[in-house]
């Protein structure tokens, strides 16, 4: 049922933007330029065959922003209402631990979970799109009537992350403007943590002094995201001080600000102030792993997610350790939940690997080009060093593919894994082969 409904919406976001009025020039676009950017909106992913600035029409901009609206609300609230029904389906003193473990998630009703979503997203995209507005129409000259369009437009865009941008270059033009930059990052990072640590967040901020204790989910998904923020800070500062073609030229000020804000996109929203096409090899490969593990769950961030990549390091320790359960603070993983994490990393591995062959079998380019490009799609991330129109029909339909699978592969497989529960009655002999 998931995979149809969006499947659905991709599907009349297509006939939409195959409609002549959905262009520019007034003709039709073509199926595939029209399937890709309806299926890029909807997974929220950002990566474009046209320039969005110069094809679509206003019709066709408002049609990808819609796409882009939809698909973000129904990402977290598919997300949320899975790890709802998850979360009951568990057995009777798993549920009563993870009861105190998910307030934030199973208090109250479905619908007011989704009520919740909405207001949240209305929220920060209300209050982005206010400082943009107010910023471009005070400092780069737009009518009032353009600059609020142009701030919905992206504010949209950066809490959904999506990454679709109304500019050729991306944000390149606002690369040292703070107040640009910052506010759209806020908001990436605000949409990417998920709806259950805002409930979290909230509940806090409104009696901050009621004793209440972390959830699990909400340290693992706020800490991670913290250290990856600011690994992927200091590598981008370092790795391009001295590029002539992106920070070579910058004061020491503009390339904290940028490397600070494009340590924030791989997270999963796709806007750039630094042309990717230019960075050196090192710089894309971090981006190609601060991709891969994208945001938090429950959010409009793609990737395997924080909290996998985060469970699979205390596996590892705790394996190395000799330990026969994995702790992670004062509390004990549940039985499953590694082989759950392991399973949803290996098979994105596998996804990414067997598209990044195909695509150097039928594409000229390098590897490294490649690799980015396909983990940027699965993870729905958006970024590109400039090969997606240029990858031909075969390429931009595996992309398609990665895209869709990318955006809800990891949720529906999570959430059928924890849901199948299969008793074995009876057990065959044991062996152990060698490991390693």
């Amino acid at each position: 049922m998931v995979v149809i409904a969006f499947a659905a919406i991709i599907a009349v976001g297509t006939v939409l933007l195959l409609l002549p009025a959905a262009s520019a020039d007034g003709r039709s676009a073509g199926f595939v330029a029209a399937l890709f950017t309806s299926t890029s909106a909807v997974c929220v992913t950002g990566l474009v065959v046209v320039d969005t600035a110069e094809h679509w029409s206003a019709f066709g901009e408002l049609v990808v922003l819609a796409l882009i609206q939809i698909g973000g609300l129904g990402i977290m609230s598919l997300a949320t209402v899975l790890t709802l029904v998850v979360t009951r389906r568990l057995r009777l003193r798993m549920q009563l631990t993870a009861g105190a473990e998910t307030k934030s998630v199973t208090l109250g009703s479905v619908r007011q979970l989704v009520s919740g979503i909405v207001r949240v997203t209305l929220l920060f995209e209300g209050a982005l799109a206010l400082i943009l507005a107010v910023r471009l129409w005070a400092s780069y000259d737009a009518a009032p009537g353009r600059a609020i369009y142009l701030a919905v437009f992206h504010s949209v865009s950066a809490f959904n992350n999506a990454g679709f941008a109304l500019y050729s270059d991306s944000l390149e033009g606002f690369a040292t403007d703070p107040w640009i930059t910052i506010p759209i990052a806020v908001a990436v990072i605000a949409g990417g943590l998920g709806f259950p640590v805002w409930v979290e967040l909230w509940r806090r901020f409104r009696r901050p002094h009621e004793h209440h204790s972390w959830t699990l989910h909400a340290r693992i998904t706020l800490v991670t995201s913290g250290v990856l923020l600011l690994v992927g800070w200091v590598a981008f500062v370092l790795l391009e001080w001295s590029n002539p073609a992106t920070m070579g030229r910058m004061g020491v000020g503009d390339k904290v600000l940028t490397g600070f804000f494009q340590s924030v996109m791989p997270r999963t929203a796709g806007f750039n102030s630094l042309p990717f096409g230019e960075v050196n090899t090192q710089t894309l490969f971090i981006t190609d792993m601060l991709m891969f593990i994208g945001g938090g769950s429950a959010g409009t961030a793609g990737g395997i997610k924080v909290t996998t990549f985060a469970l699979l390091a205390f596996v590892i320790y705790s394996t190395i350790r000799g330990e026969s359960t994995v702790h992670v603070g004062n509390r004990r993983l549940a039985a499953g939940v590694a082989q759950q994490a392991i399973t949803v990393v290996l098979l994105a591995i596998g996804l990414v690997f067997s598209a990044t062959t195909a695509l150097m079998i039928i594409t000229p380019f390098t590897l490294d080009e490649i690799l980015f490009e396909a983990i940027s799609a699965f993870s729905t991330v958006g970024l590109s060093t400039g090969i997606t129109g240029d990858l031909g029909t075969p390429g931009e339909l595996i992309i398609i593919a990665l895209m869709f699978i990318g955006r809800l592969g990891p949720i529906t497989l999570a959430s059928a894994l924890a849901l199948r529960r299969r008793v074995r009655r009876f057990e065959l002999p044991e062996e152990r082969p060698i490991v390693g």
